[in-house]
């Protein structure tokens, strides 16, 4: 029941799943007038029911949007992941995670599996760097049910003996399976060099080191240090009465304690650095590179997602390429330089990565290295209104696209609730975009792109991945 651990972070999806989606919007977009789609967007956004917010006297925030759907979901999204391990407990959030269905006071596994069965609901969890998410997808008719096993679930688990040794060996197995994904593989390293020797550099799984000795007592501790009222947000979509959901929290979650005595998040510091691992015998090139860009609350966040939805996404089996809006893909395409790249913009509390993954053949590495700093570049120098304007349509239509369904609502509203303490109302996002011109496009990229150590990390046969030092001075231009 545990979903794969990732760092979905960011407003925007980031990783191939999203593709198909990104093709198709801007294809549609391509022939289409500005003011249309605009209208379309603002036509859209007046539709979105409201999302009503209430604080326990706990801390405790109760956040819902009533969709009168026959359908909801609901969960509990906690200001808690591996950015708030040590070295020696690394892995715990995530091995609570794998624990959160194995029983509790009131129900064994096999209670719980069999209730979730019956009411024909799907129960999940996932841990990222920041955040731990426990949800329930029922019918509305069954909130209550659904709340009261997410309040069981985090505050009476049973935490078996037999069942933490069971689950060590799914994740130690679950770590074998992680190598093999190359991306997730890539990203960590880029986490690990970039933020290196601060809690985001450490993985989410942990070392194989700590997951073989996290004990009883090390996930209890977790979870006495930071599930508190505070830091929880009760969130809920779907057809969701705001009264019923605040009644079931002060009666599921009232009695959760109020004060948080954990340490206060240190700054976790961006290197400019590399990782290199360098395996000939593997078929084609994983390369992320990044800077260092913002937090959630930064108002050079937005200006950033429109600089990454410039640079676009694009993988060779879509086709199309030197149709497409994103220069990158075009020249991508015309040169067969890569078989996919994926740019992204990751936000944390405090710091973010704005970069682009790419899987190259070996001998395509240096070139499509070349011109995606140079397209960087592009971006600080001379992109344009009509460019800049495209862009800001499509990444409005894309927040738009996401909200389809009660599950990413719940998920929008949760973190959200989480990053800014309140769910930015969609017409106020379009706004607060809509403001967003090539000027400052130009004058953002420059502030964190332009002469900036990078980011790298790098698996397969790279050889012919250009030096740091000369990846650093593709940065900037030489300018008479």
């Amino acid at each position: 029941m545990s979903s794969p651990t990732s760092d979905r972070g960011v407003l925007l999806p980031t990783y191939s799943s999203f593709f198909i989606i990104i093709i198709i919007i801007q294809i549609g977009l391509f022939g289409a007038g500005r003011s249309r789609s605009t209208q379309a967007v603002a036509q859209a956004v007046l539709n979105v029911p409201e999302t009503k917010v209430t604080t326990l006297e706990n801390g405790l925030r109760v956040a819902s949007e009533d969709s009168g759907l026959s359908t909801c979901t609901v969960g509990l999204w906690i200001d808690a992941g591996s950015r708030y391990e040590n070295q020696t407990n690394n892995g715990t959030a995530h091995f609570l995670e794998h624990m959160a269905f194995k029983g509790t006071r009131k129900r064994s596994q096999l209670d719980l599996e069999l209730e979730i069965e019956n009411m024909g609901a799907h129960l999940n969890a996932y841990t990222s760097r920041e955040q731990t998410v426990y949800y329930a997808k029922a019918f509305s008719k069954d909130l209550p049910r659904a709340v009261e096993i997410l309040a069981d679930i985090i505050q009476n688990s049973t935490l078996g003996e037999v069942e933490i040794e069971r689950e060590r060996g799914v994740i130690l197995r679950e770590m074998q399976e992680v190598e093999t994904n190359l991306q997730e593989v890539v990203f960590d390293y880029l986490h690990a060099t970039a933020y290196h020797n601060t809690a985001l550099g450490r993985t989410i799984l942990g070392p194989t080191e700590n997951i073989k000795s996290i004990n009883r007592n090390d996930l209890v501790e977790y979870i006495t240090t930071h599930y508190k009222g505070p830091r929880i947000v009760l969130a809920a979509a779907g057809g969701v009465s705001h009264d019923e959901l605040l009644h079931l929290a002060k009666h599921h979650f009232g009695n959760l304690p109020s004060t948080y005595e954990g340490e206060m998040l240190p700054p976790c510091s961006f290197t400019g650095s590399e990782i290199r691992v360098r395996d000939d015998k593997m078929p084609l090139a994983h390369i992320a590179v990044s800077v260092e860009a913002v937090g959630w609350s930064h108002p050079d966040t937005l200006p950033l997602m429109v600089a990454n939805t410039l640079i676009g996404n694009w993988d060779r089996s879509f086709g199309g390429g030197v149709n497409l809006s994103s220069k990158l893909a075009q020249v991508t395409c015309h040169g067969n330089l890569c078989h996919s790249f994926q740019s992204f913009n990751t936000c944390y509390t405090d710091t973010g990565l704005w970069g682009l993954y790419m899987v190259c053949e070996p001998n395509t590495v240096a070139d499509m290295m070349h011109f995606v700093q140079r397209e960087w570049i592009r971006l600080c120098t001379s992109v344009t209104e009509s460019e800049v304007a495209r862009a800001k349509n499509l990444l409005k239509t894309n927040m738009l696209l996401q909200l389809d369904g009660s599950t990413p609502i719940c998920e929008d509203i949760g973190r959200q609730m989480l990053c800014y303490n309140r769910r930015i109302p969609l017409p106020e996002l379009e706004a607060r975009i809509d403001l967003i011109d090539a000027q400052t496009i130009r004058n953002v990229c420059t502030k964190y792109i332009y002469d900036k150590s990078p980011g790298v990390a790098a698996v397969g046969p790279i050889g012919q991945l250009p030096d740091y030092d000369i990846i650093r001075s593709g940065m900037y231009w030489l300018r008479q």
